[in-house]
């Protein structure tokens, strides 16, 4: 028998926000992949790829990985087929929403549900169907604050300035390190490319952050920040802006409301008057602002570090108030709004009359929901607290929260107090062990991708397809195929009807008279869309239907998924353009600089000044062959040194009687940890880092390389409930006051 000639397949790998294209070498005859390495011709990431792309090939060969569907049995689990799992979760949810009402049932979303297209299009269906309001994910321990200040100054939650690095001439960055992510909220290939060139057209990089991480390192001013004081610091920037007569609107005057309030509540905050509170010298901030609003071009970006702390929201807000007051906002080297090949052609923003805020609350705090979501720091409380509206159900999809979220000790014993429990994973990991029934999906490069959400937040216009690679394992189903299945089943019908209402409720918004696709009809449209099933079906219309696309026309003029499938290494739509226009979506059709929401929290931070530090704070860090707490079970990432160590700086070593190598107990108002130490200068006095995601190993885990090479201690057993960023809800994990000793010291 002949051997098989490998074959190329051009995709991109989505283990993280950056999307860098591969190309994969496959047998197809053996279903195995041979080979992958950046694709040199990829329209975004021009053959950069850092070492998480040999992940794709690993989570599809993984022998832990479930390949069918699992329940329960005592404490052991048993393979069932498909009919069998659908039936049971869609009868014990549904007894339970019929018993106890919708609200009974919790859901859970982890982040790698935003790195698949179908995910991203399927998921809403399925928490419609369920009908509860008490949905959670992982958005409260990330970038909630974000969305909150998107939402305040223009009107969308999904409204996010990027920086233009590949034309800046100043990058300011707090609370980043994008040579570890490559970008976060801000989709950028090949980061020390950028910034190397950056340099070499004579910007400059200014990095504050309390670690010198890798990007402090290759920076041009490293400004070591006392964790959580980041909107003293905008805000002694904005007092600098304003004092100094450097404050420019550029061409944005006429469409920025809320100046002179933010003048006024400037006022107070110094850079002097902050300085000792925010650990960075005056004259270091007042020389910062000038540079910024002196340079041709500037972007302020902040991003995990500006989110993940008490002052998140105002932290954000303040990021894009530095961009708007020096003309940097929609501008090219500024911070811009990206254009997405999927987006509506003809995009008319709409004000809501309202902010998605406080419509309903939390059981047990009353904390307030945002944007249609609870904060996750309130999740273990609502199962665990007796009484009625107890959560009595939980299903979560792509997401570990036993990991991810604060307290972590209290969330592994709640979930062990459910009626029900369902996940859809393809792992038996640290949350998914308390399951009645896992829903195993496919692994990547098993399953057809468009960067449906990661395309707002690129650096550069373009699109990409990303065809399948290898063939699922025998009976393994796409994400698209159970949400869709478990949607439709719970309204009494089944997948294909569920499909069904979304592709009807597409078609009428876009195909027809006075539509956007005005030369067909929904019949002609429909006929059209045929050649594909599930989500490339929604792909194709929306694409048809956007900005680029070619609206159902014969002249072959225009995007469509055959034609990108076409552009094997994806289409360059070109850089960003000014579009402010097309994205304000306020009641007043103007950036709102000083929403009363932002301004009522401000007196909160007022009294931020006068709080003495706590002797000892911890933040975490990210490293570059890993993303939380996804690609610990693969071996190629897991191996080398121990990378969840606790980062000490000499003099607080020296406080604390640690030494370099050994092992620490860290603690927390919660909880507490060992972990090993390594004594760094890197670290400010008085901050200790310690990485997240990690804390695997534990009774009825199937994540063997993991337990053995990288176990770590999970941070989030250090993390505080009850510490919250009061306006967003998003968690507070960095700036924790803690304890560090030696082992048995």
């Amino acid at each position: 028998m002949a051997a098989s000639t490998p074959e190329i397949v051009h995709r991109s790998c989505n283990l993280c926000e950056a999307h860098c294209g591969v190309s994969v070498t496959v047998d197809r005859a053996a279903n195995r992949v041979l080979d992958i390495r950046g694709d040199e011709h990829d329209a975004l990431s021009r053959g950069y790829v850092c070492p998480k792309a040999v992940g794709l090939r690993t989570l599809s060969e993984d022998p832990d990985r479930l390949r069918a569907p699992v329940r329960r049995v005592g404490d052991r689990f048993e393979e069932i087929g498909w009919d069998e799992a659908f039936d049971l979760v869609v009868g014990r949810l549904g007894a339970i929403r019929d018993e106890h009402g919708a609200n009974a049932i919790a859901t859970y979303l982890g982040n790698p549900n935003a790195h698949d297209y179908a995910s991203t299009l399927a998921i809403g269906p399925l928490l419609r169907s369920i009908g509860t309001k008490w949905r959670f994910s992982a958005t409260s321990v990330d970038q909630l604050p974000k969305h909150v200040s998107a939402c305040l100054m223009f009107g969308s939650m999904t409204a996010f300035p990027i920086p233009d690095v590949d034309r800046t001439d100043h990058l300011l960055v707090l609370g980043a390190n994008p040579l570890a992510s490559n970008g976060s909220l801000m989709t950028a290939p090949d980061m020390r490319g950028r910034l190397r060139r950056l340099r070499e057209r004579g910007g400059r990089l200014v990095v504050v952050d309390p670690r010198r991480s890798e990007t402090a390192r290759i920076a041009d001013r490293h400004l070591a920040i006392r964790p959580g004081s980041d909107a003293l610091f905008l805000f002694a920037m904005v007092h600098v802006l304003f004092e100094e007569g450097l404050v420019d609107l550029g061409n944005l005057t006429g469409d920025v409301i809320g100046v002179d309030e933010v003048r006024d509540l400037a006022r107070e905050f110094s850079p002097e008057a902050v300085a000792a509170a925010v650990g960075v010298d005056a004259q270091a901030i007042r020389e910062e602002t000038r540079a910024f609003a002196a340079a041709p071009s500037a972007a302020c970006y902040g991003r995990i570090g500006t989110c993940t702390q008490e002052f998140g929201a105002l932290a954000s807000w303040l990021v894009d108030v530095v961009n708007t007051l020096t003309g940097n906002l929609d501008r090219p080297g500024g911070v811009m709004f990206p254009f997405t090949a999927h987006e509506p052609a003809i995009h008319a923003p709409r004000s809501l009359g309202y902010v998605p805020h406080a419509r309903w609350r939390s059981r047990v705090r009353g904390l307030p929901e945002f944007g249609g979501e609870l904060p996750v720091s309130t999740l273990a409380e609502e199962i665990d607290t007796p009484g009625e509206g107890r959560v009595r159900a939980l299903l979560t999809v792509a997401g570990n929260p036993v990991l991810s979220t604060p307290h972590a000790e209290r969330l592994d014993r709640a979930l062990g107090e459910l009626d029900f429990m369902v996940s859809i994973d393809l792992y038996l990991n640290e949350t998914t062990r308390h399951a009645d029934v896992i829903l195993p999906t496919s692994a990547p490069l098993e399953r057809t991708n468009y960067d449906m959400v990661f395309h707002q937040h690129s650096v550069r216009n373009h699109a990409k397809w990303s065809p399948v690679v290898l063939t699922p394992p025998p009976g393994v189903k796409n994400l698209w195929e159970i949400t869709m299945e478990l949607a439709g089943r719970l309204q009494g019908a089944d997948g294909a009807a569920a499909e069904e209402v979304m592709l009807s409720a597409l078609l009428r918004s876009t195909v027809g008279p006075g539509k956007v696709c005005d030369t067909v009809d929904e019949a002609q449209a429909r006929e059209k869309l045929a050649k594909w099933q599930g989500p490339e079906r929604v792909l194709d219309l929306l694409l048809r239907a956007g900005r680029h696309g070619d609206r159902f026309r014969d002249d072959g003029q225009g995007l469509s998924l055959q034609a990108l499938i076409e552009a094997e290494h994806g289409i360059d739509l070109g850089p960003m353009e000014p579009r402010l226009d097309s994205k304000l979506a306020t009641s007043s059709g103007k950036v709102e600089l000083a929403h009363e929401m932002l301004l009522g929290d401000v007196p909160r931070l007022r009294r931020f000044l006068d709080r003495p530090a706590p002797p000892l704070v911890l933040v975490g860090r990210r490293h570059v062959r890993s993303n939380n707490s996804w690609m610990h079970n693969v071996p190629a990432l897991a191996k080398g040194p121990d990378r969840c160590t606790l980062l000490v700086h000499p003099d607080d070593a020296r406080t604390h009687g640690v030494q370099d190598g050994a092992r620490a107990v860290v603690r927390s108002r919660v909880g507490e940890v060992e972990v090993p130490v390594v004594v760094s200068d890197e670290m400010r006095p008085g901050v200790v880092s310690l990485p997240h995601g990690f804390g695997h190993g534990g009774p009825g885990v199937r994540l063997r390389v993991a337990a053995e090479k990288q176990p770590g201690p999970n941070s989030n057993v250090l993390t505080d409930p009850l510490a919250l960023d009061e306006l967003s809800g998003n968690a507070v994990l960095n700036g924790i006051p803690v304890e560090v000793a030696p082992v048995g010291g």
